[in-house]
Order: structure tokens, then sequence, then C-alpha cells
């Protein structure tokens, strides 16, 4: 069976006629641009307001510590987090989660790459991440109080993105750039404790669509230079399944998330229909929000910790064995 290598991303979503670039891609797009949708998914301003989804999210990871940052805007409103995980205490030593102004606290960018400048400011408490104009570096500062971050990561020697443009049920299009591991260099710093980020990796997510008003998913994502891979099983299908193994982006087929909803703690089991990836996740900690504000709600737990297993490049493959890879997977349920 061959390697399921991806072609090059286009340079729109949406060409000259009004049709839409579904599929998977290696790559991304100048931008993430729906104004040229055909009468059919375009719908109503009403509707796009209330229905566009767009949010940036970054990992930075290493073996001390790992962090989450993301800035989201639903529409109507706008959020943000972030928060720094001791992988050696097993505990959450940072965290921060604000709501912000419509239209005015939170930023995000059209651009998933080049160029890229997205922000959420409030109180004093601020997330910048941008691309370095004419480079490849991307630099991330968090400052909120005693918690702070500087880091910056290259894409220059990493493997192409994944790009993922496909229909929503209940939804519209949506559109998802993933990246594979970027070095990181930088310092987290929380309250007296400085955490060195030198060695470590970083990767992003950057997602641009129409969502239904009621969305939920599953998630995995980890990475190091070698090896890679996101998974996702929910409101998007298996659109953004993908491998990164030694630099070659390889589709995946449907994942599947064999864990307790109740115990997110316990150990999970992670694999795709193809065969081509099976893994167990020991999860060491996590961070959840459970959020009721009666028009929206949102549920979310992200455990951190390690993968173990085995992945394949294709059927007929050498499996390549799996060892501690640290990253994180995701139960979230959103009414939005």
């Amino acid at each position: 069976m061959p390697v399921h290598f991806l072609p090059a991303a286009p340079a729109a979503l949406v060409d000259d006629q009004g049709r839409v670039h579904f599929g998977q891609y290696a790559g991304h797009p100048a931008q993430i641009d729906w104004s040229g949708l055909p009468p059919a998914l375009r719908r109503s301003r009403l509707w796009r307001h209330f229905h566009h989804k767009r949010w940036q999210y970054v990992a930075l990871a290493s073996e001390e510590v790992f962090c989450g940052i993301a800035i989201v805007d639903v529409g109507w409103t706008n959020t943000a987090f972030a928060y720094a995980f001791d992988r050696r205490q097993r505990k959450l030593v940072a965290g921060f989660s604000q709501d912000g102004l419509p239209g005015l606290s939170a930023r995000l960018d059209a651009r998933p790459a080049a160029g890229a400048a997205s922000h959420f400011r409030l109180l004093g408490k601020r997330i910048d991440y941008r691309q370095v104009p004419d480079s490849r570096l991307y630099r991330l500062a968090v400052q909120c109080g005693d918690f702070k971050i500087a880091a910056e990561f290259d894409a220059q020697q990493a493997p192409p993105c994944l790009l993922a443009v496909g229909a929503v049920d209940g939804g519209g299009v949506h559109a998802t750039v993933k990246s594979s591991a970027m070095p990181v260099r930088g310092s987290v710093s929380a309250g007296a404790r400085v955490y060195d980020l030198d060695g470590g990796v970083a990767s992003f997510d950057h997602s641009n669509g129409f969502l239904a008003r009621d969305t939920a998913w599953r998630w995995a994502s980890a990475h190091s230079a070698e090896l890679g891979f996101n998974l996702q099983a929910g409101y998007f299908g298996n659109h953004e399944n993908a491998l990164w193994l030694d630099g070659r982006l390889i589709a995946l087929g449907a994942a599947h998330f064999d864990f307790d909803p109740a115990a997110p703690l316990a150990p999970w089991h992670i694999y795709t229909a193809d065969g081509l990836l099976d893994l167990q996740f020991q999860p060491e900690g996590c961070r959840a929000e459970n959020k009721n504000l009666l028009v929206a709600a949102s549920r979310y737990v992200q455990p951190i910790g390690s993968f173990s297993g085995w992945v394949k490049a294709s059927a007929d493959a050498r499996p390549r064995r799996v060892e501690q890879l640290v990253g994180v997977t995701e139960d979230h349920r959103s009414r939005w």
C-alpha cells in the first residue's frame, strides 16, 4: 500500500468561481478567506457572525514543562487561556483564563503563518503571537502577572504544515492548519520558578470556519523532531488526521479514542482505522474548565502526558516505536 503523500496547499481556499478546495494538503494558504463562498455555503451575515469560530493555539513541550496557549474568537465574544504544567511535579504551576470584550480584546489574524499576528489584551494581561516578516521565525509572549512566557520557534527546518479543508455537519466550511515540531528557545516564569524551553519543541493549530452551535471533539497531538501526529474525532471527521514521520506528511484514517470520560486521567487507547497508528496515552495531569454562561457553555478537559506504541508510514511498512512522546489529548464540547 503506498504512502499517502499530500498535494501542495492551494494559494486560496475558494477559487474565482466560488469552488472550495476541499481536502488535505501539505503547506498553508496565504490566508483563510471565506468571502468568495457561494450563496449555498455563505448564508446570511447574521448567521456568519454567530457561527464563525477562529482560534490560534500553541503548544510548548520540554522534558520539564508543557504549556498550552490559545486565543479564541467565537464571533460574538472572545476568550484566551494559557497554562504551564510541571511534568516532574505533575501539576499545573501557572494558569490564566479570561473572557474578553467583544470586538476589543482579541485579534485573530486570517493568515495562518507568513505575517501572522494575533493577540489578546485585557486588564494588563496579554498574549502576543506573531510570525516575524520575511522569515520563518515565530515569537510568543505571555504576560499575566507573575506568569510569563517568552519563546521563539523556527520553522526553517520543520516539515510542511497540514492544511485540512472540509464541510461541517450543522455548520458550513472549516479549515485548519497544524504544524509539526519546531525547535524552541526561551523561558517560562511561574512565580519564582523559571523553566528553560531550550531544546524543546513548539507546534501550533490555526483554525477558522463556520461551526454548528453544538460542537464536540476528541483530539490528540504530540510532536518531536522525527515524529509527530494530529488526530481528531468529532465535528471535523478525519479531515485533520495526519502523521509526520522523518519529514514526510502522511494522511491517516479515522481516529478512535478509547477512554473513560468520567476518568480522563486513566490511560487512553488511541488508534486509526487504517492500521497506521496505535498508541497508549498515559496522563500526568490535566487542565480543565467547565463554563456555563446560559447562552453558551463549554466543557473542556486537556490531559497532558506521554504516548507510547507504534506508527507506520504504510500498511506494509515496519512499525516505528513511539516511546513516551509528550503531548496532549482533549475531550471538548461547546455550545457557542
